[in-house]
């Protein structure tokens, strides 16, 4: 859509069901979309050529998100899985399992250092993205936590969960 008109530019089709979750590569020129079909797709946002499918979780995709430099797709599923993917390629970088429920959203850190996810069991988990080792747990809401997100210093971790609570979860370097 244009933003200033609310005009349609383009439609993109090629999930075979609902899409979940949208997100722009840091330099505008690509657009991730995860989908209930298992995949997401990578699609160039000037022509709306589909450039690949990411392929390799076994239940729906629920949110994606790029690295800060682009280099990087991250996708949550409900497969309980977060999964890094190569954005140039399409080939799967790594597996990040710990999360005992579906995965609902999947943000990295402003620096692309970490990767942070929350999972319907409650907890939100932060990843060194370079190996994907988990670095901590976040453990308070008390239900299924759908939403995660950085502060733009990196600093803070927000959480928003069914239990009706956002929490603010403060960092300290590492």
């Amino acid at each position: 859509w244009e933003a200033s008109s609310g005009r349609e530019v383009r439609s993109l089709s090629g999930h075979t069901e609902s899409v979940r979750s949208v997100a722009y590569s840091p330099d505008g020129k690509f657009i991730a979309i995860g989908s209930y079909d298992d995949t997401a797709k990578v699609w160039e946002a000037s022509s709306g050529r589909e450039v690949s499918s990411l392929s390799g979780h076994t239940e729906s995709v629920f949110s994606v998100a790029y690295s800060p430099d682009g280099k990087f797709i991250a996708s949550a599923s409900q497969d309980n899985t977060v999964k890094v993917w190569e954005a140039s390629s399409g080939c799967e970088v790594r597996s990040l399992s710990g999360h005992t429920a579906y995965v609902f959203s999947v943000a990295y850190s402003p620096d692309g250092k970490f990767i942070a996810s929350a999972s319907q069991d409650n907890t939100v988990k932060v990843w060194e993205a370079s190996s994907g080792r988990e670095v901590r747990s976040l453990s308070g809401h008390t239900s299924s936590v759908d939403s995660v997100a950085y502060s733009p210093d990196g600093k803070v971790i927000i959480s928003g969960s069914e239990d009706g609570t956002i929490r603010f979860w403060y960092l300290d370097e590492d």
